[in-house]
């Protein structure tokens, strides 16, 4: 079976070149709010997983689903300290962090209007546990006192975050001498400070976590198991990197299909639109389809070749659509966690796996509106379309 040659048939995409540019630019705005969707929730996704380490576990109380809902009592925190498994530095430190955890509501800069902060409680050796934490001015805040400091993220978010400002809260005045790159990850939307600060200013008797470097990074199913058939302990164990993977899945979820559903419906827009367009070219070559048919190219190949105009027109919107929600990555945005009710902060990602759905999305809708116009050309008879030319 003879084909049309590809040539012929983006000549005739070019001959109708601005229904075309309109019939592209419709499919192009569709594909860049499915796209931006995409990206918005493997940014959220991202963000949140790399905010974890392979070799740390986090240790939580029992059920608790967030470390705002934790609670471990001295005592336990203490038979936690105790494991053998738990790895030192340099120094013979032991690599573990108890650490409470405190949403609290600050200004935002410009409106002033209040949102929710991540406040940690933590020390040198919490920050040791996060190597992707680093300081990018001032200096770490001092033990015992009541300095703190501020991811990035949250200098640029609201009021008082700045180095040398003070932010007052839980009954006291706290000076930020340092702002920190949390690495993209979810550290870049919280405040530190000293932990038995954090635990008296709040009036807190339990720590929210205890964060823990393993020695051995296959031990953990044998931590698990200690800490699980210890009676004294209503605790749990995970690996951090799991722990802040459990975090993402609520909220990138929600986006995800609140944004494909809208896309699933902005394209029912694009669908039509190239359907339309793809009818009147039939309409307006009727002659030409005689004429081919004529010089022996089955309806099969008229077929195909209208199809593959409307398949070429989608991949056209496809690829514009995708170009310009690739520049959303630029974007710093923020949002509400739903599992922590805190701001996070987070940038649109775009993936070969997101680039790779999108155009299929795309061709998805060149198919569907265009097989139908395809169709009945490929169904016209010689004669009438002689008749009609």
């Amino acid at each position: 079976m003879r084909g049309l040659p590809l040539s012929y048939i983006a000549r005739n995409l070019w001959v109708r070149r601005v229904t075309t540019l309109l019939t592209a630019a419709g499919m192009a705005l569709v594909v860049y709010v499915f796209a931006t969707v995409l990206m918005m929730s493997e940014g959220i996704r991202a963000t949140l997983v790399a905010t974890g380490q392979p070799n740390n576990v986090m240790v939580l109380r029992r059920g608790a689903g967030a470390e705002i809902n934790s609670g471990i009592a001295r005592e336990q925190a203490a038979i936690v300290d105790s494991l053998p498994a738990i790895a030192t530095d340099a120094l013979g430190r032991r690599l573990l962090s108890k650490e409470p955890v405190v949403l609290n509501n600050l200004p935002k800069r410009g409106s002033g209007k209040p949102s929710n902060v991540t406040v940690r409680g933590t020390s040198e050796v919490g920050l040791e546990l996060r190597p992707q934490v680093k300081l990018i001015e001032g200096r770490m805040f001092r033990a015992g006192s009541s300095e703190i400091i501020a991811g990035q993220a949250v200098t640029k978010g609201f009021q008082g975050a700045s180095l040398g400002e003070s932010m007052r809260f839980a009954g006291r005045d706290w000076t930020v001498v340092g702002v920190f790159d949390g690495g993209r990850t979810g550290f870049d939307s919280e405040l530190w400070g000293d932990s038995e600060q954090m635990m008296q200013a709040f009036r807190r008797t339990a720590f929210s976590s205890v964060v823990f470097r393993l020695a051995d990074a296959d031990a953990l199913d044998a931590v698990k198991a200690g800490l699980e058939s210890d009676p004294r302990l209503t605790l749990e164990a995970k690996r951090e990197v799991r722990f802040y993977e459990e975090q993402s899945e609520a909220l990138a979820k929600f986006i995800s299909i609140l944004g494909t559903t809208l896309s699933v419906i902005f394209s029912i827009g694009a669908i039509v639109g190239a359907m339309i367009t793809m009818f009147a070219a039939v309409a307006s070559r009727i002659g030409e389809i005689g004429t081919l048919r004529a010089l022996g190219f089955r309806r099969s190949a008229v077929l195909a070749a209208f199809l593959l105009e409307s398949l070429l027109l989608s991949l056209a919107g496809g690829l514009v659509g995708l170009a310009a929600a690739s520049f959303m990555q630029a974007v710093d945005i923020s949002t509400t966690n739903f599992q922590t009710f805190a701001e996070l902060a987070f940038q649109f990602r775009l993936t070969p796996q997101i680039a790779l759905q999108t155009l299929v999305f795309a061709l998805c809708m060149g198919f569907v509106g265009g097989f139908i116009p395809a169709w009945r050309a490929g169904r016209l008879k010689i004669v009438d379309c002689l008749r009609e030319a």
